[in-house]
């Protein structure tokens, strides 16, 4: 969850985090189905009668094609959009099982590069995996190569710290999100209100049949699993396997709880990064107190004299450097995130007057994969500046040396979003699936492994639930024991028994 994010934060912080969302006319509420009678059908009209492959990725030995599908599903006859696949073939023909559709992370992850890609894609999948299920993947609609959401590069750049510290901030981050948004939806056209994870879960279906298999056999990852959820409870007698990695979990009512439990994970890995630099002797930090390093940084960060080592003459700011430490928390990187604190820590102090980050040329755009599908799919409404200091002064308590990692910045991304939003949390409701397999790592920076618990106990008897007993995030190929139980449950329907673990690795 929350992997790639937006173009930028504020000019201060490095490009790379994910834009910031606005305000127009609310989009109109639409709940997932909540029992197997609602598992009707796709009419005809939505559903590819063929898809035209084409040769492609790094080998050339992938397929590419594009399927043409519905923006809005109760509007089939509507504007149309791209939805952007591709397919290895499996190795061993006579082997074959089927079709593995695998559900990309983000949101803002490309399904396609997952599969044409050699390195850092397809080499995601076992051996084993690949020579007994085609494997195919997509760009979720938004995203990638389908009808990516499109911005002002210039907007994006200019989004606010979502480190907000006043009543004044406060209402201009509001503003910023209402012109963004506007700008955001005027470029990219009806596709921006929706961009859902439900809306998505149909077009999974889409691909399902224009594969012409009759049931899904389906490996989602991190903000994929949202995706795997809602497409078990709309059609649960649609799915023969499911696997979900590194867990979401949609039923966290509120901002408060939902950001006390993504911090207290983020402090969790902090902790986790400490003890190892304790121990591990090729920790650049080893015997040095690495807690009063951190705080120092953070300290000099919000004076203004860390030097930002992406941008030269340019300062780091606060949340920039805490956004460092938890995108390294997820390999996890400890020994480069170390290295790169030690640097910070011997780094003299930036001379006043640091220069901004270069502005992007007149009428730039720049794509926002992020922004539409997360607020679409949370309502995580802050009703003030008063509820907002609130809500950061909980989240100090779980995490006092995390306070600022990257959920905060889906939080303030949101403010301002339009309510009800399209696709809302709730408890799960599968009747009638066949079972599902969840992973999660005991240390996930991420998604908690509380609430991979939690989605275990809403699946009831459907789910069961894989620990790994290290940290990072994502599972399957944290080894043999791990990748092995869940190979054996994709190829042949095994489950592991209840309360399974798997050793660090």
């Amino acid at each position: 969850m929350l992997r790639r994010n937006r173009l930028a934060v504020t000019g201060a912080v490095a490009a790379g985090a994910v834009a910031l969302a606005g305000v127009a006319l609310p989009a109109t509420a639409s709940p997932a189905p909540r029992s197997p009678s609602a598992q009707t059908a796709l009419p005809a009209r939505t559903v590819p009668s063929g898809i035209d492959w084409r040769a492609c990725g790094d080998d050339g030995k992938a397929e590419c094609a594009t399927l043409r599908l519905p923006i809005d599903y109760a509007r089939p006859d509507g504007p149309g959009f791209g939805l952007a696949i591709a397919r290895r073939k499996a190795l061993d023909p006579a082997a074959r099982v089927g079709t593995l559709v695998f559900g990309p992370g983000g949101p803002g992850d490309s399904g396609v590069q997952r599969v044409t890609r050699l390195e850092g894609g397809i080499d995601r999948f076992s051996d084993e995996l690949r020579r007994r299920f085609d494997i195919v993947s997509f760009d979720p609609r938004g995203i990638g190569g389908s009808h990516p959401v499109t911005c002002s590069a210039d907007l994006l750049r200019a989004a606010p710290s979502p480190v907000i510290e006043s009543a004044e901030q406060f209402r201009a981050t509001l503003d910023h999100n209402a012109r963004l948004r506007a700008d955001c939806r005027a470029r990219t056209g009806p596709l921006y209100d929706h961009a859902d994870t439900l809306s998505t879960v149909r077009d999974v279906d889409a691909i399902r049949a224009a594969l012409g298999e009759s049931k899904l056999t389906f490996h989602g990852s991190s903000y994929g699993t949202l995706l795997g959820e809602m497409y078990a409870e709309t059609f649960p007698g649609r799915v023969r396997a499911m696997v979900l990695e590194s867990v979401d979990d949609h039923s966290l009512p509120d901002a408060r709880r939902f950001l006390t439990s993504e911090l207290a994970a983020a402090q969790d890995s902090f902790e986790q990064f400490v003890a190892w630099c304790g121990r591990a002797r090729e920790c650049a930090l080893h015997g040095r107190d690495v807690r009063g390093i951190w705080r120092d940084l953070r300290a000099r960060t919000a004076r203004g004299e860390l030097p930002d080592t992406s941008a030269p003459g340019a300062a780091l700011p606060e949340f920039g450097l805490v956004l460092m430490a938890y995108k390294l928390f997820y390999g996890p990187d400890w020994a480069e995130l170390a290295t790169k604190l030690a640097a910070l820590d011997a780094a003299p102090p930036l001379r006043p007057g640091a220069r901004p980050a270069a502005a992007p040329k007149a009428g730039e755009t720049a794509t926002d994969p992020f922004t539409a599908q997360f607020c679409s799919d949370w309502s995580l409404p802050v009703r003030g500046y008063g509820e907002y200091a609130r809500l950061m002064r909980h989240t100090e308590k779980a995490a006092p040396d995390m306070t600022f990692a990257r959920p905060v910045m889906a939080i303030s991304a949101c403010l301002g979003w339009p309510q009800p939003v399209r696709n809302p949390q709730h408890r799960l409701r599968v009747r009638g699936s066949a079972p599902i397999l969840l992973a999660n790592a005991v240390h996930d920076p991420a998604t908690p492994y509380a609430w991979a618990k939690s989605v275990e106990r809403q699946l009831g008897r459907t789910g069961r639930l894989l620990t790994y007993e290290g940290a990072g995030h994502g599972s399957y190929n944290r080894g043999p024991c791990m990748q092995n139980t869940i190979d054996a449950y994709l190829i042949s329907l095994k489950l592991p028994p209840r309360g399974t673990t798997c050793p660090a690795s």
